[in-house]
């Protein structure tokens, strides 16, 4: 088990050199040995990081956003779900963090359950799937998930969410044979829409510039800036994925 060691501070440093100081040395603690493994997904434990984060910055202060017209510690909307927020303030610094309410096929919950279509590749056919209403319990896991994602914007386990160690998609339904497609209307209606407006250009042009951007950066805290920026596109490209990993693993040897 590796614990956080506060640095040594160097005589005359300016306030954002101490700052990156500690953000590179929580960055490389090791926390593998609070990591668990649930459904081929990779989570720190809010008690630990909180604990860790603590013995770095034992003033650290972090707060769940609440609605204000609710006063509940949520935002939900009945179209796309449910979001909750977090503020970490350290150091003068605060960071937000936001986090959907999802379940285990990483599917938006919302206040009432709804059903969606997938298509199953054996049946050949579209076969419905129904999202639960979310309750308190799913609430309230995923406010302290936001909290532990809050945390690495500070360092804390930030590799988990890049680099080698970035965790695996799940399979939907429990690895059950579907392929989500749109259903036949909303096909065509993609259809008309890609004739006004092409889609694929867009998409192409983004995948270069984040190429780009990786092969240019200089550390890893870059990188690692770069990923948070871009996450959904570079967890939907294998290429830009392993692009990165592999800029990442160059960048330390040269730093080491």
């Amino acid at each position: 088990m590796c614990k956080f060691n506060k640095p040594q501070i160097p005589a005359n440093v300016t306030v954002d050199e101490r700052r990156a100081i500690y953000f590179d040395a929580l960055s490389s603690l090791d926390m593998n040995d609070k990591v668990e493994k649930r459904e081929n997904l990779s989570y720190l434990s809010w008690a630990n990081a909180w604990a860790e984060f603590k013995r770095a910055y034992p003033s650290a202060t972090y707060r769940i956003v609440k609605d204000p017209i609710t006063n509940l510690p949520y935002f939900a909307d009945e179209r796309t779900g449910i979001m909750v927020y977090t503020e970490v303030t350290v150091d003068e610094i605060t960071h937000e963090m936001w986090l959907p309410v999802m379940n285990t096929s990483n599917k938006a919950m919302k206040l009432e359950p709804y059903t969606y279509k997938v298509y199953d590749k054996f049946k050949k056919e579209y076969v419905e799937r129904t999202v639960e209403a979310a309750s308190m319990f799913d609430i309230n896991k995923t406010i302290m998930r936001c909290l532990v994602k809050n945390l690495a914007m500070f360092g804390l386990g930030l590799y988990i969410y890049a680099g080698e160690d970035i965790p695996e998609k799940m399979a939907d339904d429990n690895n059950v044979n579907t392929q989500q497609e749109p259903i036949p209307e909303q096909r065509q209606q993609n259809n008309t829409r890609s004739q006004v407006k092409p889609v694929q250009t867009p998409v192409k042009n983004e995948a270069a510039t984040i190429k780009a951007e990786i092969i240019a950066a200089k550390d890893v805290t870059s990188l690692v800036s770069l990923y948070l920026d871009y996450t959904e596109a570079i967890e939907s490209n294998p290429e830009l994925k392993n692009l990165l990993t592999n800029r990442k693993k160059a960048l330390k040897t040269l730093n080491s």
